[in-house]
């Protein structure tokens, strides 16, 4: 049997919602808000969130009215968003390395759910993928962790503690990759996950992206869409068509 690669094992484990649980919707949505704000796409688009994990940003967009569709790799994932699925919002999973045979008015990867995969190769072809499901006119965003921001701010070692377990936490970043080492023990058993995110850079994307013939339109740098700066800004979000 292959061994399963890092994002398969631990976005379907329990313990990733765990450690995760306190992430900042309020946040989340003001940026939703923004950026269909500043897309201007009509009320009746279709859109897909590509990695769309339990679904938070996909509710949302249904929540204002858009019509929604959410993609992930894990089925523990899918199932749980399926739970607030209806005529205007679906879940399905999906590799987002293959094509749907659907076409949508806008396609969202958000909140670093992209540079996972090992192989360049991979990488290609997810962004593929996204541009094969634009609509003609259509628009996209990916929003990605600035890279060398991380590395400015990042925090070596630290513990956190959710629901009774001590999360021991360890992060590196190196040419390549930006690498996490989650390590805990919990019910007398000893775990160990990892999260690793390529260490893309602005450059990077504009390369693949033009390679897959799709183009920057715009670029900003956090989540109030404030201008790109490659030293200040803690994300990279591009819009592209």
């Amino acid at each position: 049997m292959a061994t399963q690669a890092w994002f398969e094992s631990w976005f379907d484990s329990p313990y990733y919602h765990i450690l995760y649980a306190d992430r900042d919707q309020q946040e989340a949505q003001r940026f939703i808000d923004k950026l269909m704000t500043t897309l201007d796409l009509p009320k009746n688009a279709r859109l897909l969130d590509v990695a769309c994990g339990r679904g938070r940003h996909a509710i949302y967009l249904n929540q204002l009215g858009y019509d929604v569709k959410g993609i992930d790799l894990s089925q523990k994932n899918i199932s749980h968003a399926q739970s607030y699925a209806n005529d205007r919002l679906q879940f399905q999973q999906h590799d987002m390395r293959k094509t749907l045979d659907e076409k949508f008015d806008g396609v969202l990867n958000l909140f670093t759910s992209f540079g996972y995969f090992e192989d360049d190769a991979d990488s290609l072809k997810a962004l593929y993928a996204f541009r094969n499901h634009l609509q003609v006119g259509g628009v996209g965003v990916i929003d990605f962790l600035n890279t060398p921001w991380v590395a400015k701010h990042l925090i070596p070692e630290e513990s956190i503690l959710k629901k009774g377990i001590q999360f021991d936490i360890k992060r590196r970043v190196d040419t390549r990759w930006i690498t996490k080492e989650i390590a805990f023990e919990t019910g007398g058993e000893k775990f160990q996950f990892q999260e690793r995110v390529r260490a893309l850079q602005l450059e990077d994307f504009t390369h693949w992206l033009s390679e897959v013939g799709l183009e920057i339109k715009a670029i900003y740098g956090d989540y109030t869409l404030s201008d790109y700066n490659p030293l200040s800004s803690s994300r990279l979000i591009l819009i592209v068509q």
